[in-house]
């Protein structure tokens, strides 16, 4: 027989509580080994086009079963945006860019009058403006036919929903 006294009891009663909820509050996901890990950074370097849904079909036709979220935390992060922007867009390709644009005025009269304008962006110049009461489609194509004479026509054509239908060029 032991002797003990009763905050000994009672410290023992506390240490089993606090082992037993430790042991029994665990939570997580096992971890997932060293070789998938490498693996998926590998794939995801290799292949920059392709993102964490793709990169988990892949292992998944390997055999290898982990979550798309866990393909995603441990594919390789770049630094930048993977496409070129907007912005680089136009700066690399003004010289084959025009815009066409269509706005209303009234006039002294109070009559509404349609004018479109043409730009040239590599030299942000005016290539043609026109102006009539009626605008119908016929007459915005042959204004934008007519602003590019013979092999002067843009690559791009930019415009708005107003422009609607018209104006692609081949």
């Amino acid at each position: 027989m032991v002797l003990v006294k009763p905050a000994t009891v009672i410290q023992w009663h506390r240490q089993g509580f606090r082992l037993f909820w430790r042991w029994r509050s665990r939570s997580g996901r096992p971890s997932v080994e060293r070789e998938i890990r490498d693996l998926i950074q590998k794939m995801s370097s290799a292949n920059p086009l392709w993102g964490a849904p793709r990169i988990h079909g892949e292992l998944l036709k390997l055999g290898i079963e982990v979550s798309q979220a866990t393909v995603a935390k441990y594919m390789v992060r770049r630094l930048g945006t993977p496409s070129p922007t907007w912005r680089s867009f136009l700066r690399n390709q003004a010289e084959g860019i025009a815009a066409i644009d269509m706005f209303v005025v009234a006039s002294a009269s109070f009559r509404l009058l349609y004018v479109m304008i043409i730009l040239s962006h590599d030299r942000r110049t005016i290539v043609s403006a026109a102006v009539t009461e009626h605008p119908p489609a016929a007459w915005l194509s042959r204004q934008a036919i007519e602003a590019f004479p013979w092999d002067t026509a843009p690559r791009y054509l930019l415009r708005d929903r107003v422009c609607g239908e018209l104006l692609f060029f081949p």
